[in-house]
């Protein structure tokens, strides 16, 4: 199937396409391990959430990795991350939800080498196991509500069939206090509750980042990680309150052990 463009008004080829999208895993690790060697995340863990987390993975257990959202260059502060930690393993195989406009492929300048540093971008993403999400703060609430709902279920079917999920529940970058979580909304604890519907039971990783002051402010960033011992909630919003909460205790971990 060929790439489509990523636009809102053609959410359905995009789905189709990233519905069975799958990057070259080989590549994939190199690239995460290239990425660890650059930004050199410092990593931490919770009581027991190394042991934890190599035994679900061993288990071939679905996991759902939340993550606060700082800046752009978390999705590859994550993945320095994943290759640097326990998650290893699962590289390759982790869907990474990003906004629709990392997926651009052109500007309307036209001129070829914007273009090409955008494609360069886009497979960049997809290198990571990128889904595009169309943001209602972009695009409207009204206009986005089918991409979203077929957004989430591609996320249930790809946890169904093996992969796993990163994804930044804040939904945009947290310009204030980065030791306070922004408003988590409901998407993930829909995602959770679709999965289950399919037969899965995802478990909740929660990951905090937190990077110094500049120069060089996101090369050894802090990283918390934790695997909460927890059943999740029935609903789809109390999911995504205890998202939050944990959520919430690993960024504040990151800022103190910065």
């Amino acid at each position: 199937m060929d790439r489509p463009v990523v636009t809102l008004e053609n959410a359905d080829a995009v789905y189709d396409y990233y519905r069975d999208h799958q990057q070259n895993r080989r590549v994939a690790r190199l690239a995460y391990g290239a990425l660890a060697g650059r930004f050199r995340p410092r990593v931490r863990y919770g009581d027991g959430a190394r042991e934890r987390l190599r035994s679900l993975i061993y288990d071939d257990t679905r996991l759902i990795i939340a993550v606060n959202h700082v800046s752009e260059t978390d999705p590859y502060t994550v993945a320095a991350a994943a290759w640097s930690s326990a998650l290893r393993p699962v590289i390759g195989r982790t869907r990474v939800l990003a906004k629709d406009e990392l997926f651009v492929e052109t500007e309307p300048t036209g001129r070829k080498r914007v273009i090409a540093e955008r494609t360069s971008q886009r497979r960049r993403i997809e290198m990571m196991g990128g889904i595009p999400v169309f943001r209602s703060r972009d695009h409207g609430l009204r206009a986005v509500s089918r991409a979203g709902s077929q957004m989430m279920d591609l996320c249930a079917e790809r946890l169904s069939r093996g992969d796993d999920l990163a994804i930044f529940p804040e939904g945009t970058c947290n310009d204030g206090d980065p030791a306070v979580l922004q408003h988590v909304g409901s998407g993930v604890g829909h995602i959770i509750a679709r999965a289950r519907a399919r037969g899965v039971e995802p478990k909740l990783v929660v990951m905090g980042l937190h990077y110094g002051p500049p120069p060089g402010k996101y090369r050894s960033a802090s990283v918390h990680i934790d695997v909460p011992e927890i059943d999740l909630p029935d609903k789809p919003v109390s999911i995504s309150r205890t998202v939050a909460e944990y959520l919430q205790v690993a960024v504040e971990l990151s800022v103190r052990q910065y």
